[in-house]
């Protein structure tokens, strides 16, 4: 079997800020494997957040023997965008060799669209306005937050978009006093959701504290070994198949945190539909589905995935799986 490894960069619709950084463009790696008759796909999203680069996952994929195995994958790569986009890969492969689609051989009902929310970027409160009002039609708004001028943003987003569901991203800006002082604003404004906080280093203040809106775990959930840390201080948990190493085990995962009173969340990094599609999988029946990485591109690949009232709906078998 023939594993390649290929850079491949999307334009943005436009700038995307979030308490980290901007960027202007999303940098991924496409991982084909070919048994000579058949050929398998997938992308992951190298984070530097976990110490992953574009060099550094791209070794660990060249380093897989050629009769690499899912079952095998567990044991060879960490979880990560590396084992992520080989997982996705082979399932694809699997998928061809047997003229079926994934969801078949994972013994999983024919999936169907889910409503994803829209994620917008941090900028000052009155461009966030700007944005949540031409954004206003969708059903399910997220904000990038982190900083000390959370309050202005949030309100200014939810004057923009009355009547949208509100979801908020700190990604681990906050320290416990300021997530404990803006707690009850949130609720009063609507918002249903609250992602990490706090940093994942630091989540154990989240012990004992009240949790008037729901917090979900997202830098502190990589996969089912991380559900023990989460006990007291989450009350959701945000998939993300980069994190997770694949689809393999972000479905044991679901499974996993929902059999432990969790929520689920599903989400992804900024990539291309071939990144989101093995997600919309997992997101069936989802508390809160936020794929919309597609969405932020200004080209897209070829038979993307669709988008519509309905939501996200799963991919064409041209595109993947």
């Amino acid at each position: 079997m023939r594993i390649e490894v290929s850079r491949d960069v999307f334009r943005l619709a436009q700038v995307f800020t979030i308490s980290r950084g901007s960027r202007t463009e999303a940098q991924v790696l496409t991982v084909r494997v070919s048994d000579g008759a058949h050929q398998g796909w997938g992308e992951c999203v190298p984070y530097a957040r976990y110490d992953e680069t574009l060099e550094s996952v791209t070794t660990e994929i060249d380093e897989l023997p050629s009769d690499v195995t899912r079952a095998a994958l567990a044991d060879l790569l960490p979880a990560g965008a590396a084992r992520n986009a080989v997982d996705c890969a082979l399932w694809d492969l699997e998928a061809k060799r047997a003229g079926r689609r994934v969801w078949e051989l994972a013994g999983l009902a024919a999936p169907g669209p889910e409503i994803t929310a829209y994620t917008l970027s941090l900028d000052t409160a009155e461009k966030m306005r700007a944005q949540a009002a031409a954004h206003a039609h969708r059903p399910l708004l997220k904000i990038k937050l982190g900083t000390p001028d959370d309050m202005p943003r949030l309100e200014a987003v939810r004057a923009g978009a009355p009547e949208a569901r509100i979801i908020v991203d700190a990604n681990e800006g906050w320290s416990a006093e300021v997530y404990a002082d803006l707690a009850p604003h949130l609720l009063r404004l609507g918002v249903q959701l609250v992602e990490q906080p706090l940093p994942a280093g630091q989540d154990d203040a989240l012990l004992g504290m009240e949790r008037p809106v729901p917090v979900c775990a997202d830098e502190s959930c990589h996969d089912r070994a991380s559900l023990p840390a989460l006990k007291g201080k989450y009350d959701v948990v945000n998939i993300k198949l980069d994190k997770t190493g694949g689809l393999t085990e972000a479905l044991a995962l679901r499974d996993a945190a929902r059999a432990e009173g969790y929520d689920v969340m599903v989400g992804c990094m900024v990539g291309s539909s071939l990144a989101m599609a093995p997600a919309t999988l997992v997101a069936q029946g989802a508390a809160v589905t936020d794929l919309d990485g597609p969405l932020l591109l200004a080209v897209d690949r070829p038979c993307p995935l669709g988008f519509d009232a309905a939501g996200v709906h799963p991919p064409v078998a041209a595109l993947w799986g």
